[in-house]
């Protein structure tokens, strides 16, 4: 144990996603010894995201304006919605290449042992978008891209109940390509593109 703001610095940053104690303690004494300005950067970043990050309005996704740039791209299928549980699933979907539809962001995916059940989800908000096509546009097909484990088919098990009586609605599910209890962000672009190519129909 250190001492200090050294020691405060460490255990905040170890409750980070994929740091431990050692990792953490790493940056702290890297940030230590470098420069003021690097420290200054770094604080005004932090201070950016928390103040000025929001979200989609339409989609979920990360957003700095009112919409996303790929819900205000005119040239996106409509037709089309890719349900994916984080933001960062979309990026690893458009590095493929092979979809030009919408998303929408679910915010996680089913984990009743966690407390994350269908409200603490956007699934209200998804079933409201296809209820409320109001620019002329309609949606013909859903893609749950939820990540192949548990909880992702857990919650395209459910997608496809609360969907399924959508009237001319089709529901696809990835399918090869995406090892089981993997999760989307870390498969490679040959991987997904095949998965998104090969894609099986729920519904």
């Amino acid at each position: 144990m250190y001492e200090g703001p050294i020691q405060d610095l460490i255990d905040q940053l170890a409750k980070l996603p994929g740091l431990g104690p050692k990792g953490a303690q790493r940056i702290a004494f890297h940030l230590l010894a470098g420069e003021n300005t690097e420290i200054d950067r770094l604080t005004a970043a932090l201070i950016k995201v928390r103040d000025d990050v929001t979200f989609c309005e339409e989609c979920g996704n990360i957003a700095a304006e009112r919409l996303c740039r790929l819900c205000a791209d005119p040239r996106r299928d409509a037709t089309k919605i890719c349900v994916v549980e984080e933001p960062k699933d979309i990026y690893a979907i458009e590095k493929t290449r092979e979809f030009d539809g919408r998303y929408h962001v679910l915010g996680g995916a089913l984990d009743p042992l966690s407390g994350i059940g269908p409200d603490q989800l956007r699934i209200r908000e998804l079933l409201k978008r296809l209820a409320e096509q109001t620019d002329g546009t309609v949606v013909s097909e859903i893609i749950v891209a939820t990540d192949p484990n548990t909880e992702g088919e857990a919650t395209a098990t459910y997608l496809l109940r609360m969907l399924r009586d959508f009237p001319g609605l089709s529901v696809t599910r990835l399918a090869s390509g995406l090892p089981m209890g993997g999760d989307l962000e870390f498969a490679d672009e040959l991987t997904l593109g095949r998965a998104f190519s090969g894609r099986r129909a729920l519904v």
